[in-house]
């Protein structure tokens, strides 16, 4: 749909910096500091349109992309950065119709990122032992849509995932090495297991445990930067601020025995 409808999601932009997801409700007026838009109002506009504020400030309304919407998820718990995100869904394989599973569900970023490439035939199964962070997910992957997509488990990896011939597994927990063989039984023979890990030391037992393992194959390690540049005419040079290290990405897949 191009055309703006009651409950839908917007993104209005003021400019590269200044962004917000609102969802479009009758009588309902969004405020900042450059004046406000009653919502009303953009029902029928299409994406895409620039409006002004009250203040005269304009305001370009545009349809949110998946990114746009994990960009305001709440959050409690540290994410994985956009940047990995793609490089790990890059590295699974999984698309539409996939089955997998992620233990550590958190905020649910990654929980987010993955049922939308798998939408509409595929599932998600998370698994998180702390309720309240489940809870936390399970808000945010509902402002996104992405409900139907995503079974929620209250529950600890370490007694056993419950499904088997899964298309891929995802680890992001502080001890994934404890649960190499649980993931090892629940993957489907050449499936993945990717796990993220923020510390070297983490690494080392993670891959310790894998080849002690002998299930998978020789595991690889990444690390993804990421340099934003300044964009501006005449100016085209790095920005002063760059995302460095977030994380390290284990890759393996599942060998039979």
């Amino acid at each position: 749909m191009t055309t703006i409808r009651e409950g839908d999601l917007v993104l209005l932009r003021f400019n590269g910096r200044r962004e917000y997801v609102v969802k479009v409700v009758r009588g309902r007026r969004f405020e900042t500091d450059r004046g406000y838009i009653e919502l009303d109002s953009l029902i029928g506009l299409t994406y895409g349109t620039t409006i002004r504020t009250n203040l005269g400030y304009k305001v370009l309304v545009l349809k949110p992309l998946p990114s746009d919407l994990i960009g305001f998820f709440e959050r409690r718990t540290q994410i994985i950065y956009p940047k990995d995100l793609a490089f790990i869904v890059y590295l699974s394989g999984v698309s539409s119709g996939s089955i997998v599973v992620e233990a550590g569900t958190g905020s649910g970023v990654l929980t987010a990122t993955l049922a939308y490439y798998v939408k509409p035939d595929g599932k998600v199964y998370t698994y998180e032992v702390r309720r309240e962070f489940l809870e936390i997910a399970r808000r945010n992957i509902l402002r996104a849509k992405l409900a139907d997509y995503v079974v929620f488990k209250n529950k600890d990896v370490g007694e056993g995932i419950d499904e088997r011939n899964v298309d891929a597994v995802f680890f992001d927990l502080p001890n994934p090495w404890n649960y190499i063989n649980i993931a090892y039984e629940a993957l489907k023979p050449s499936a993945p297991l990717i796990i993220f890990l923020p510390t070297v030391s983490q690494v080392e037992k993670t891959l310790t445990a894998i080849y002690e393992h002998k299930g998978y194959t020789e595991p690889k390690v990444y690390e993804i930067l990421l340099r934003e540049y300044k964009s501006t005419p005449g100016e085209l040079r790095p920005e002063t601020w760059m995302i460095g290290h977030t994380g390290y990405i284990v890759f393996t897949r599942k060998i039979i025995k």
